[in-house]
C-alpha cells in the first residue's frame, strides 16, 4: 500500500485508530486513578469510565481494523473463485455490510440524540451523561461505513480492495518464516 496511503481516507482511518489506542490507554490511565483515589481517601468508578473507554476504543478502532485487513474474514470460497467472482462476492459482501452499517450508524446517532433531549445519565457513581460515552460509539460506526463503502467504490472501479492487500502482505510474511522443523 506504498503510493496510496497518502488518501485523505487513509488519514482518516489511522487517526480513528490512534483515538483507538488512546482510549485504551485512557482504560489504564483511570484504573490507575481508582487506586490512586484508594490511597487518598476519594471515590472513583474506573468500572464505569473504563467500560466508557472500552466501548470508544472498539467501535473507533473499526475503521482503521478493517481497513487494515485485521478484520476476521472466512476466504475458504472467495479466494478459489475466478476474479470476475471473487469481485462479484466482495462488491455483495461490502454493498450490503455498507448498508446495515449505515442503518446502525443512524440509529446510533438517533440514540445519541434521544439521550440528550430525554438527559439520560448513567447509574454509576459518577452520573455521566449517556451523550458522551455514546458519540463515540455513533462516530466509529459513521466511519466504519464510510471504509466500507470506500471499498466497494474500489472494487466496482476494478481495483482490489485495501484489506485483500493486507491480507496477501500477512500471508507472504507467514510464508517467509522459516518453520521451526527447518530451522532445527
Amino acid at each position: 500500500m506504498a503510493p496510496e496511503t497518502a488518501r485523505p481516507l487513509d488519514r482518516l482511518y489511522l487517526a480513528s485508530g490512534y483515538l483507538a489506542a488512546f482510549c485504551m490507554a485512557m482504560i489504564g490511565v483511570s484504573i490507575l486513578g481508582q487506586i490512586a483515589g484508594r490511597f487518598l481517601n476519594f471515590a472513583f468508578d474506573a468500572t464505569e469510565i473504563s467500560g466508557f473507554f472500552m466501548a470508544a476504543s472498539t467501535f473507533l478502532g473499526l475503521a482503521y481494523t478493517f481497513h487494515s485487513g485485521s478484520h476476521i474474514r472466512v476466504n475458504l470460497i472467495v479466494a478459489r473463485l475466478p476474479g470476475g467472482g471473487q469481485r462479484a462476492i466482495e462488491l455483495w459482501c461490502c454493498g450490503l455490510a455498507a448498508a446495515a452499517c449505515a442503518y446502525w450508524c443512524w440509529q446510533s446517532v438517533e440514540m445519541v440524540r434521544v439521550s440528550i433531549e430525554v438527559h439520560d445519565v448513567s447509574p454509576g457513581l459518577m452520573a455521566v451523561p449517556f451523550w458522551i460515552p455514546q458519540i463515540p460509539l455513533a462516530l466509529g460506526i459513521a466511519l466504519l461505513c464510510v471504509a466500507l463503502v470506500d471499498q466497494f467504490v474500489r472494487v466496482a472501479r476494478g481495483k482490489r480492495p485495501d484489506f485483500a492487500d493486507a491480507e496477501a502482505h500477512a500471508l507472504e510474511m507467514v510464508h517467509e518464516q522459516p518453520t521451526t522443523a527447518a530451522a532445527e
